[in-house]
């Protein structure tokens, strides 16, 4: 019986159920505690730069963990890693929720977030193991749009929380997903047919052979710019709705939720377009849409509210319609190593998400128009290259 026949004891449906929580641990991780910042600040007497460390080294040390763990997981398999991983994430969701001082805490959504890596790398690398061609391209829409209903949720339930509960109750409330996870992941049947032989070291040297890679790495320096403007956006919108707009932390969940609709709406809509235009238009036409954004959040953002909210989720529904075709073009380079090839990935889009979030934080003007700025220069620029290399022999296409 083959792995594939395997999964079917389960069906599809429920391994995709699984894998979507498993890549939903960054928007949980980081979503469920956006309400809480100001709180944060304010409990642990400490500044907007140390709380906002407390998002970026997440972020850091979340693609730390999938650079690792990706790698590591072509030798020992993907679903011993995976609960390895999980267990770490709990035991820093519990250190987070008894920290009390924003050192303590930084350090815990450290642990939390190397642990918490694994999810991001495994979950990636089992798609690639499991599905093909346009099957995997319409999988990994089907994760990415159900991986968007946690950060629809996540704020208003970490706002609910805060209404009853200290900010502390956060950690436990994910502490507990992790938790769930892991039961569902002793669910999973293992899909690495092929292990890897040789040693852990010499596994994550397998990261500088798909690098080597030139349609790889090319494709890889470009697409990883994409979540730069968003992840600013998220590490500062609570700071814009609740103290620029004067929103409570209820009223600013409820806008939050509204522009992670957008990210629901984005790889649904890829899905019907793509019928009808090539995955490569579409790329081009998300650059050139958030560029477009860009430049109404610079004249008009600070406007109003509303203006900001529906400018914002419309670059977001573009930068969601991106990620099911990048993704797939991206795994689509390299036919072996794909737990390196995931690590990377995942690696990049973190890292450079955290990039923006740190950025951000530096910022002691209008959050609102250097978050156009960001967008302006990423739609610009990565279009203009995109446009460059998309047809280029080198470029390998999705079968």
């Amino acid at each position: 019986m083959t792995i594939r026949t395997k999964q079917k004891i389960y069906g599809d449906v429920s391994i995709i159920f699984i894998l979507a929580m498993l890549s939903a641990f960054p928007p949980l991780s980081i979503d469920l505690y956006l309400p809480a910042l100001p709180q944060v600040m304010e409990v642990l007497q400490t500044n907007q730069t140390m709380v906002n460390l407390s998002l970026s080294l997440f972020m850091v040390f979340f693609a730390v963990g999938i650079l690792i763990w990706g790698p590591v997981s072509e030798k020992y398999g993907r679903k011993p890693i995976l609960l390895i991983g999980l267990c770490l994430y709990v035991l820093g969701s519990a250190g987070c929720a008894l920290a009390a001082t924003a050192e303590q805490l930084i350090l815990a959504r450290v642990f939390q977030a190397f642990g918490g890596g694994a999810a991001g790398a495994v979950a990636t690398a089992m798609v690639k193991d499991m599905f093909s061609g346009r099957r995997r391209e319409s999988v990994l829409a089907i994760v990415m749009a159900m991986v968007v209903v946690a950060p629809v949720v996540a704020p208003v339930i970490g706002a609910i929380i805060l209404k009853y509960m200290s900010w502390r109750a956060i950690f436990w409330v994910l502490a507990g997903i992790g938790s769930l996870s892991i039961l569902l992941s002793l669910l999973l049947t293992e899909t690495l047919e092929t292990r890897y032989t040789g040693s852990v070291i010499n596994s994550l040297g397998r990261l500088g052979v798909v690098l080597k890679n030139p349609g790889f790495s090319t494709l890889l320096v470009i697409f990883s710019m994409v979540p730069l403007p968003l992840m600013a956006f998220i590490a500062a919108s609570s700071f814009i709705y609740i103290q620029g707009f004067g929103m409570t932390e209820e009223i600013y969940s409820y806008y939050f939720g509204f522009n992670a609709l957008g990210a629901l709406v984005g790889p649904i809509l890829y899905m019907r377009i793509s019928r009808w235009f090539s995955a490569g238009n579409i790329i081009a036409a998300g650059f050139g849409l958030l560029a477009v954004c860009g430049v109404v959040l610079e004249a008009q953002g600070s406007v109003s509210p509303v203006i900001f909210a529906l400018t914002m989720v419309t670059s977001t529904v573009a930068l969601s319609m991106m990620r099911p075709p990048t993704a797939n073009l991206l795994l689509s380079q390299q036919e072996g190593d794909t737990g390196s090839a995931a690590s990377l990935i995942n690696f990049t889009a973190m890292f450079m998400g955290s990039v923006g979030m740190f950025l951000i934080s530096l910022e002691s003007g209008s959050l609102i128009a250097s978050i156009g700025l960001m967008q302006i220069i990423v739609g610009t620029v990565c279009g203009i290259f995109w446009l460059i290399v998309r047809g280029r022999s080198f470029i390998r296409q999705p079968a």
